[in-house]
């Protein structure tokens, strides 16, 4: 007994307080951390958008924060991330009169309880934030425990070898960066030629409405928004960006936009469901390409304008200049060309 009290002693303090992986975990940890300093330094309303990774690959902070004149924060990361540890890290940083628009990946809803509770924030937590762990209560103190293994171990030697040895991460010249806003940048179509038969091959079909009902992603969800709407957040409920070749189900769509009307938040579709031709998609079914990424966010602002009380503005020029398609705009006006824009995918 003393010998395996020895061992978990060991075990813990060796994943608690010495190994580390910050090539993959302090990846996803800095990005989230980014989001959350940026919000921090704003004082009155603001939007923030809440989703995975199509948060930032497919909306542009940058593009909709000057068209509706209102602070903005692309605060999605990765599918992955546990949905309770990203609520309860922004819930700090939400105020009365702020607006948070959730465009969640499907199978976000659906995830279940051991899904959530064995992301790669459990082992963030147990070994740089045991605040918000302890705020999550004992499940998710035994997940994060038990988070590491041997591949763990191994991994965390080689990633702290290769920091000590200033080895230079590679992706951000493989498929972009971030801007000040949290928005994903970079992620050009010439980046992501070649890539439509991989991104074909990846596309899957929807989720069925009854395993959004009663998926645990989905009350976790809804619990955020009737927190916001209990702290005077506006919680606004929206579709992610998806290949139109599958269609997505009309109960599937409303067993999503219960989930917020149901908590008093209030739910957005685009004219075309946020639903594009493979050919706008960058890597994989959920990221659009760059051009489409800023034509999307062009149709959000004008979408959520009305919702807010505000008048949208003209899209920023310097990136209307940078991305313009003659062919894209109304009246000889043009706008960065996405062929799905506007359209139905339907």
């Amino acid at each position: 007994m003393c010998a395996a009290l020895a061992s978990l002693l060991l075990y813990c303090g060796l994943f608690g307080f010495v190994l580390d992986r910050p090539l993959e975990l302090g990846f996803l940890a800095g990005e989230l951390d980014a989001r959350l300093a940026r919000a921090a330094t704003i004082h009155g309303p603001k939007l923030v958008i809440l989703a995975g990774s199509n948060g930032p690959y497919s909306h542009r902070c940058e593009v909709i924060e000057p068209m509706l004149d209102l602070p903005c924060v692309n605060g999605g990361v990765a599918v992955g991330i546990g949905l309770d540890y990203l609520f309860a890290r922004w819930r700090a940083q939400l105020h009365p009169g702020d607006i948070v628009y959730l465009p969640m990946e499907q199978e976000q809803y659906a995830a279940g309880r051991f899904a959530t509770s064995l992301g790669p924030d459990a082992a963030i937590m147990f070994r740089h934030d045991w605040t918000t762990l302890a705020a999550l209560g004992p499940k998710r103190w035994l997940a994060a425990l038990f988070a590491f293994d041997l591949r763990a171990g191994l991994m965390s030697l080689i990633e702290m070898s290769l920091v000590a040895a200033r080895f230079h991460d590679p992706r951000a010249m493989v498929t972009g960066t971030n801007n000040a806003w949290g928005d994903h940048v970079g992620h050009s179509v010439e980046r992501g030629a070649g890539s439509q038969g991989m991104i074909a091959a990846m596309v899957a079909p929807a989720v069925a409405a009854a395993a959004v009902r009663n998926g645990y992603g989905a009350s976790l969800i809804a619990g955020f928004v009737a927190w916001g709407r209990g702290h005077g957040v506006q919680m606004i409920g929206g579709l992610p960006t998806e290949v139109d070749t599958v269609p997505l189900p009309g109960e599937t769509r409303d067993a999503i936009a219960a989930v917020y009307l149901a908590q008093g938040g209030e739910f957005l579709t685009l004219p075309n469901r946020s639903r594009y031709p493979l050919a706008d998609f960058f890597d994989t079914p959920l990221h659009l390409n760059e051009p489409c990424q800023i034509a999307h966010s062009i149709t959000l602002a004008r979408a959520l304008a009305p919702l807010l009380g505000r008048t949208a503005r003209t899209p920023p020029e310097r990136l209307i200049d940078r991305y313009a398609d003659p062919m894209a705009g109304v009246e000889g006006d043009p706008e960065p060309g996405c062929p799905g824009s506007g359209q139905s995918g339907e």
